[in-house]
């Protein structure tokens, strides 16, 4: 992410973890490259793959959920499981033009645990999608 730009902002108080990124990279390339299985990896975390609306997704690492909505081009939705037993919550990452590069923003809400640990997790998930693009 030699261009890149990121931020990211952790709320603990309203459970909710939000970080951002301006890739360089335009909207389409990004849009393309996050519907594919490995996008969807990138954006969950290895094993997981892509699915539509109301199909499960599970990572190797034991997160797991359902993709919820669909945007093409703007957004994606799912609900998200740390393990077997954690509560649902709701992950969104949100596309955006910005010129020739593309705003992203991951938003976590209903979150438990270790905020700080979130916000690590989704500015990782940011940067695999930016390297991917990138190949």
């Amino acid at each position: 992410m030699s261009d890149t730009q990121q931020a990211g902002v952790v709320d603990a108080l309203s459970d909710t973890v939000e970080v951002s990124a301006l890739l360089t990279h335009d909207i389409n390339h990004v849009w393309h490259v996050l519907t594919t299985n490995e996008g969807a990896a990138a954006f969950l975390g290895e094993g997981a793959t892509l699915g539509g609306k109301g199909e499960p997704w599970r990572a190797t690492d034991g997160t797991h959920g359902v993709w919820r909505t669909y945007h093409p081009m703007e957004q994606v939705r799912v609900s998200w499981h740390a393990d077997e037993n954690a509560p649902r919550s709701m992950v969104e990452l949100q596309l955006a033009p910005d010129g020739d590069k593309t705003s992203v923003i991951v938003r976590h809400e209903h979150v438990s645990g270790d905020v700080e640990e979130l916000g690590a997790r989704w500015r990782s998930a940011i940067a695999r999608i930016d390297a991917l693009a990138g190949d």
